[in-house]
């Protein structure tokens, strides 16, 4: 199973971070120029990338104590798919953590570069709160 992981500061409160990332249909605006869209309804999202991969995603949890959102993609090319994504404070911010578990191994080619631009839009939406 691949598993990608990536930590990013944000200057950023962790009570306005985790008010948008916890908001499971925010992802376009999250990951803006990553997503280009994200319809929600009943713990189910569907994004589409600006590369036009569209994908199913079932929200798994929220945990308002350790600010942490876990999901799972159900339909969108993988045999096995659970991430989560959480914010940790720290003195200047957040700490935002992202780890994606996945299969086939191989498409860690096609989601490496999107976790990793993923990382800089969220970071560059929530320095702007």
């Amino acid at each position: 199973m691949a598993t990608i992981q990536r930590e990013i500061e944000i200057n950023c409160s962790l009570d306005k971070a985790w008010v948008q990332l916890r908001d499971f249909g925010n992802a376009a605006a999250l990951f803006a120029g990553v997503l280009v869209d994200c319809r929600e309804a009943s713990g189910q999202r569907t994004v589409t990338f600006g590369n036009g991969y569209v994908v199913q995603e079932r929200l798994v949890s929220i945990d308002e104590e350790t600010c942490r959102l876990a999901y799972a993609v159900v339909d969108g090319g993988f045999t096995h798919h659970s991430a989560s994504m959480q914010l940790l404070p720290t003195a200047e911010g957040v700490r935002f953590v992202w780890i994606s578990d996945f299969l086939p191994d191989e498409a860690s080619q096609r989601v490496e570069p999107l976790v990793e631009a993923g990382c800089l839009a969220i970071k560059r939406f929530l320095q702007t709160l």
